[in-house]
């Protein structure tokens, strides 16, 4: 018996997997009264908070550009989400001072140390950056149903269906109905990553096979940083591009301030992030084993996007009925758990930072409501990316030029109190010039704007790849500008006033209570006493604080599980 090219089983597991979180996220609806409840209740423990880090941060468009990546360039695809792992250990540095800034957005902070201003231009950023980032998830994950059930379901219908089901409960819910969600469709994420491996290797007889049907290609393809594309340059530009702009992917905030104390946050981002450093792995070797299956059967895929659903379809059914529709279930679950926190931030930003300031003194639920109608818009605007994009690994690079574009301000901001609101919108500004200026900008057959074209030929070897400025060049290009017009102007204009700059940074030196209420963004409790502050760079405008004990060992033990983790990939791909 089947149904859209799946045993009767599969869909059962699926519907069974679908209605279930449905009515887990509606049942969450009632807890919400105002829009903190909405946007960020701040009552959850480290269990949740590592899931929900994992759910938010772990989608299945991410297991299809890293199989995508390794299938056409071998283990190196591996840095197309691992990017930020040399990041990790500063989460758990990053996660106190989020939690501290007692915000329930990030333009709350932006707002708290620059100005109105500047919170409304994070805004319209961020809420572009998660539309793009909703319309990649979509797009790699219905390549994957598509691919799953031999084209039965098409790619645009599971987008259709997978963004109905997440904007249920996500509108209905708020974070609380995210974050509940999450610790389900955490621990079917990691059933998702590695379910296909070992089915996959036994099937070209594990490494050893793989390098034999490879052939000469073997070593180039088993090297984690390959000659080409994917060499240590690009590693190392990637990485810090990903450390610049994670503080301002607007989901952060609701990643690292949504537990009941700083430990939560801290505890659950930076963990939770790790397990996902550990599935990338999975993804990256099901890619790699991918080369050798298809090549023993004389088949290549249309696309690379299509590697880790026609594995799937391959290998699941003839295992056991209901398998595949465990493995979509899990597909779904990654992409649910990650878009409906992204729409629930975008909206967040909206409502709180440009629609409140515009209309004020209106009933909580009003607010709400309005919140709930922009979360639709905001998920219309990814799902029309989704249908517009040509690939997925296309669509993640913009995701990760976008999130850096309002980091430098945000960095410069916490570090040096003589950033400017002049400062941090110039540098921003910048930045977005010399990105658009350097790259290739097309709406169909109608090509608006082309640098590749016009000077790739006129620039050193070293820049251009496949005739195209090399990625990791562009990387340095916008950094450096927006970083350089952010101190110049910042030296050349008004500072920031002092009472509110020793608002902000009392901020960032104050931690939270058990129990704290905070009835203002970005305000401490009346009753708070201030520490002193401990500057490495005392009588400077540097605001460095020097690191309490526990974030030396949490943050010393982040480095020892990256050495850990990269050394086992070394040892997998030495075997």
């Amino acid at each position: 018996m089947s149904f859209l090219g799946l045993h009767i089983a599969d869909v059962f597991v699926l519907g069974l997997y679908l209605v279930g979180i449905t009515c887990i996220g509606v049942w969450a609806a009632r807890k919400i009264k105002n829009i903190a409840d909405f946007f960020m209740p701040r009552r959850f423990g480290k269990a949740m908070m590592v899931m929900h880090a994992f759910g938010t941060g772990t989608h299945s468009d991410q297991a299809v550009s890293v199989a995508s990546k390794s299938y056409t360039n071998g283990l190196s695809g591996i840095w197309y989400q691992w990017l930020w792992l040399f990041a990790t250990p500063f989460y758990w540095l990053i996660a106190p001072v989020m939690r501290r800034f007692r915000a329930i957005t990030t333009a709350d902070v932006f707002e708290a140390r620059f100005s109105p201003s500047v919170a409304k231009l994070f805004a319209v950023v961020g809420m572009l950056n998660l539309s793009i980032n909703i319309g990649i998830m979509l797009k790699g994950s219905s390549a994957v149903v598509d691919a799953g059930t031999g084209g039965s379901v098409n790619a645009n219908v599971a987008i259709a269906v997978m963004t109905v089901m997440f904007v249920i409960y996500g509108i209905a819910g708020g974070l609380s109905a995210a974050i509940i969600t999450d610790f389900i469709q955490g621990v079917l994420t990691v059933i998702f990553s590695f379910l296909l491996l070992p089915f996959v290797l036994a099937s070209v007889r594990g490494l050893d096979g793989i390098r034999d049907i490879i052939g000469p290609k073997a070593e180039e393809m088993f090297s984690l940083v390959a000659p080409g594309e994917i060499g240590f340059f690009y590693v190392i530009m990637i990485s810090i591009n990903g450390l610049v702009g994670i503080v301002t992917q607007p989901h952060t905030m609701g990643n690292c301030a949504a537990g009941k104390t700083e430990n939560e946050g801290r505890v659950g981002w930076m963990c939770g992030n790790f397990v996902k450093r550990v599935c990338t792995v999975a993804w990256c070797l099901t890619g790699l084993a991918a080369v050798a299956y298809f090549q023993g059967r004389g088949f290549k895929p249309e696309h690379p996007d299509l590697v880790f659903g026609i594995i799937a379809a391959d290998f699941l059914p003839k295992i056991l009925p209901g398998l595949l529709g465990l493995f979509l279930a899990a597909l779904l679950a990654s992409v649910m758990s990650s878009c409906d926190s992204f729409m629930i931030a975008s909206s967040g930003l909206f409502t709180k930072n440009v629609y409140m300031p515009l209309i004020p003194d209106k009933t909580q639920k009003h607010y709400v409501l309005v919140a709930r109608i922009t979360s639709l818009v905001i998920v219309a605007g990814g799902v029309a990316f989704a249908y517009w994009l040509p690939g997925v690994v296309k669509g993640l690079e913009i995701f990760w030029k976008v999130s850096a574009m309002m980091g430098i301000a945000f960095w410069l901001g916490l570090f040096w109190r003589r950033t400017t609101v002049a400062g941090a919108w110039a540098g921003t500004l910048a930045g977005f010039a010399v990105l658009l200026f350097t790259s290739r900008i097309a709406f169909g057959d109608f090509v608006l704007w082309d640098f590749h074209a016009n000077f790739a030929d006129k620039l050193p070897d070293f820049m251009v790849w496949e005739g195209e400025l090399y990625m990791p060049w562009q990387m340095v290009f916008y950094l450096m500008t927006g970083f350089l017009l952010t101190v110049i102007v910042s030296l050349l204009t008004k500072p920031v006033d002092r009472e509110k700059l020793d608002n902000f940074y009392a901020l960032v030196r104050t931690p939270v209570r058990p129990g704290e209420q905070v009835a203002v963004p970005c305000t401490l409790p009346p009753d708070v006493v201030v520490p002193e502050k401990r500057s490495l760079f005392p009588n400077t405008g540097l605001e460095i604080l020097i690191p309490s004990r526990s974030s030396v060992i949490g943050f010393l033990a982040g480095w020892g599980c990256v050495a850990a983790i990269i050394y086992s990939v070394y040892l997998i791909a030495n075997a």
